[in-house]
This record gives C-alpha cells, structure tokens and sequence, in this order.
C-alpha cells in the first residue's frame, strides 16, 4: 500500500477489505459530485464570470464587480434568490449569528426545531452566558427548543405544534457534538412541511454547516427561506481562507447584509481586498472536493467498524453531510486516535494535540488540523470534547488518497500507544 510509512501487515490488509466494500458507495458520491459540478459551472457561465472579477477592491468597495458576481454565483448554484458571501464572516457561528440578529426584534421567537443548538451558538441565543453580554435573550428574543425523537429524528409534530407564531423556524443540519442522525435534504423537507402547516409566515433558517454539495440539492430547493454555512468548510472548496454566505430569499439577504454592515449601505459597500479568486476558485472546486471528504469519511466509517468500533453514520449509511462520528470508548483511545490524525496531516504533523479549554465550549476539547487554512475542516481534521460518549468528530479530506492514508496513520498510532490491538 505504501513505502513511505511504517503500516501494520494486519492493519494494511483490513484497509484494503475495507476500500473493497466502499466501491458502491462510492460510485454514488462520484455521480453527486458530477451534477454538482455540471450546477455550478452553469453558474459561473450564466453570470459571465470573468478575470477582472477576480481581483479584489479596497476602501469601501464600491461597485466590486467581483463581489457581486460571487452573490450570484452562490444564488444561482444553490437555488436561491440572493446571496451575500464575504471573507470576513470568520466562521459559520458568525454567519448564522449575522443572520440571526439581522432578522429577528424584540419579542420575537426563535423555535430550535432540530434540539439543542450546537455549543457556540447557546451564548448566542442566551442558554448560557453573562447577562448583558448582547445575547438575543438581552434583546427580549424568546427562545425555545423542540426536543428529538428517542431516535435522535426530529420531531414533526411537535414542530407543528409550536412553529404557529414563531418569527423563525431555525434547523441545524449537522450534528455537532451529539450522537443524533445528521439530517438528509429530505429529512429537512419534513420539517419545512410541518412548519408550513402550522405557520405559512414563519421563516425557515437552516444552518447548512458541512452539509453543501453532499446531496443533489440543498435546503433552499425544498423550501428552506434562508441558509448559511463557512468557506472553510465544504463551500470553499480547501481554497478560500475564510469566510462565509448566506444564501435564501432576497429580502432576507438584505437584512442580513444591513446587520453585517451598516443599515442603508448593505451589499453595496465592502471591499474584497484579494479575496475574490480564491472564494470563485473554491467554490469551483468545492463539489469534487466535498466527494474526496465524504469518500475520506465513508472509509473511516468502514474501517473503524471492521476494528469493533461504533461509528455514526454506519458504515454503508447514506450521507448527508461530511461528519463522522468515531465512538472510541474511553479518553486514551480518543486522544490517539486525535494524535494519529495530526501524525498523517501535511502541516504540523509533528505536533502533538492536547485536550484544552476552548472559547465556546463547556467541555476540554482536544483537536487535530495539520491543515493548510487553520482551523478548515473540509481539509481531514477531527476534534472531540473530552466527555461521553468520547467520540471523535471526524472530518474532510482534500484528496480521497491523503484522507484515505491519514485514517490508516490514526489507526496505526492507536497500535503504537497500545489503545488498539489487532
């Protein structure tokens, strides 16, 4: 399999058995991830993309061709009416706070439909934090969760139920960190149906974080009136630096726009800096790079089943985004599997991660991102808190052979730390 590593004859053996049994499945991501690139090619060329819209603005930004062209862009791949994608949103929890805050008044109500939010979004909404921090429980913003199924599904009528009157309906795609099911585009179209038999008003917020180009289509085809996610996660292709988009109905991306701006300027002021090639590269890439991540996490799936751990999704599972949970029993395990992780990333593999204390989190969080951008975790990277059920959340993969190796390494130092044995 390899020359350049020390790998295990056993372990070695048990990858190959394991790649073996991914070959449908991965048949079927290759297909996605072609109609996803024939989507945002169509994109480009309808909006006639361009080499001057590549090169950024500075001051105020006004009339960057660029930028502009990127809103449309992302629009027209993802079926929404208008879109605002800007570097400097620094992460998702800060799109979807942007969108949030630019929707939502005093006395409104926020309905959770999918659970607990996830960690970095409850001092957000006011679960926890210092009052007067500037949470949207400080701004008189009633919140309220609807609690899952005992199958981790969420549940619709109870969502019907308490969708009437809400000012936003909000549904987390993704996981975070808990063990319920990531939610599939025809998951979240239940969801849609429920809040629209209820309340035909209510605005349907998705957070759409590693869940783009997964599937054929995305929350906005079924539904969904506004969504966001991170380009330094599937979006971004492994090529942006930073930042984030909104994407839905064009009144709501205005409001957004105002509350990531100023009111009354919006989308018309922002300057790109050299921002722009990297965001409409990325975003070229991001469907066959988003195949190499889920490829990356069908096989870790796989391989840690065959080794007698419990993996979410199950091997052989359909996906809906590019998360794998690794159930890894105890904190020795969990923590070598982390070390193994940082021990096969082209950056800083000699590093050697640690549990610590994270802003945003109520729990020690040990993290592995040898990664080009800091932090991408559409490059393979995982990270788990250091509590129950001590699973590691794993994830991307720029390349399926780099991905494919890195998990093979993290299963190797868990032989080398004595947390394994074959």
């Amino acid at each position: 399999m390899t020359e350049f590593f020390k790998i295990d004859p056993k372990l070695k053996e048990l990858a190959e058995r394991a790649e073996a049994a991914c070959a449908g499945q991965f048949a079927e991501i290759d297909s996605i991830a072609a109609y996803n690139g024939e989507k945002v090619l169509s994109a480009f060329i309808k909006n006639k993309v361009s080499e001057p819209h590549l090169h950024g603005t500075t001051g105020y930004g006004y009339d960057d061709l660029g930028r502009e062209a990127l809103d449309r862009v992302y629009a027209d791949a993802f079926g929404a009416e208008d879109a605002l994608v800007r570097f400097n949103f620094v992460n998702g929890t800060h799109t979807i706070s942007t969108a949030l805050y630019g929707i939502l008044r005093p006395k409104d109500r926020l309905l959770m439909c999918t659970g607990a939010p996830y960690d970095t979004l409850e001092e957000i909404v006011g679960k926890r934090g210092k009052p007067g921090n500037g949470s949207l429980k400080d701004y008189g913003i009633e919140y309220e969760e609807v609690g899952l199924l005992p199958n981790g599904m969420p549940d619709l009528e109870r969502i019907a139920e308490r969708a009437r009157g809400a000012k936003i309906a909000y549904i987390q795609r993704s996981r975070g960190y808990s063990t319920r099911p990531s939610y599939s585009v025809a998951d979240i179209k239940k969801i849609v149906e429920a809040i629209r038999s209820a309340d035909k008003n209510a605005i349907i917020m998705v957070d759409n974080c590693y869940g783009e180009f997964v599937e054929r289509i995305e929350p906005t085809d079924v539904g969904a009136d506004i969504m966001m996610g991170s380009l330094i996660k599937n979006p971004g292709g492994g090529i942006a630096s930073t930042g984030g988009y909104i994407a839905g109905r064009k009144d709501l991306i205005e409001l957004c726009a105002y509350r990531l701006t100023c009111v009354g300027m919006g989308k018309e002021i922002g300057a790109t800096l050299h921002q722009n090639r990297e965001m409409f590269m990325g975003f070229f890439l991001a469907p066959q790079t988003v195949a190499n991540a889920v490829k990356t996490s069908v096989f870790a799936c796989r391989l840690f089943n065959m080794l007698g751990y419990e993996t979410l999704p199950k091997s052989g599972e359909p996906r809906a985004d590019i998360i794998a949970s690794i159930l890894l029993k105890n904190e020795a395990a969990l923590c070598s599997f982390i070390r193994g992780i940082q021990h096969g990333s082209p950056i800083d593999s000699f590093a050697a991660p640690e549990p610590a204390d994270m802003p945003g989190y109520d729990s020690k969080v040990i993290m592995a991102a040898g990664a080009f951008t800091m932090g991408a975790s559409i490059e393979l990277s995982a990270d788990a808190p250091i509590r129950e059920p001590f699973a590691a959340w794993l994830q991307g993969g720029l390349t399926y052979p780099t991905g494919r190796l890195g998990i093979i390494l993290a299963a190797q130092n868990m032989l080398d730390e004595k947390t394994i044995s074959l």
